[in-house]
């Protein structure tokens, strides 16, 4: 039996192109999920302390948080499903899901118990999970 060119490619591509676009597509907006934390963050900070100056920024930016998640959390799934043999979306997944799982329970701790000095891990982690987050799509869209 003889194996067409075409059968062959399809074999050792990990995942079909709609395949990375959808991975491409959650990762990113994880990824503005996160850029906007930042821009949240910026917004609440300016009360410098008074979190009831700035109670509603600060939920906004707790659901952001949840948003990325979650998105991140479909994206690692995806990855798991789809894209199995591509080691790099797959870690890089479960690390972006597990750093944001990380940073949401940072963030809870300073706005429920008021733990303000955490925000020195807090801050430095999210430049971290921006990074990440960045590098997510655009590794999905080299090849192996």
């Amino acid at each position: 039996m003889s194996v067409s060119t075409a059968d062959r490619d399809r074999v050792r591509k990990p995942g079909s192109a709609s395949a990375y676009g959808v991975f491409r597509a959650l990762t990113g907006l994880a990824a503005l999920a996160v850029l906007l934390q930042g821009l949240w963050a910026g917004i609440f900070l300016e009360h410098d302390g008074q979190r009831d100056s700035s109670s509603r920024w600060i939920d906004v930016h707790a659901r952001g948080g949840e948003v990325a998640l979650a998105l991140s959390a479909l994206a690692l799934v995806f990855a798991i499903v789809r894209l199995r043999s591509r080691r790099d979306l797959l870690l890089g997944a479960a690390v972006l899901m597990v750093l944001l799982g990380l940073e949401s329970y940072l963030g809870g701790l300073i706005r429920d118990n008021g733990k303000d000095t955490l925000t020195a891990v807090h801050v430095p982690l999210a430049l971290a999970i921006m990074a990440l987050a960045v590098w997510l799509p655009l590794r999905s869209g080299r090849a192996t």
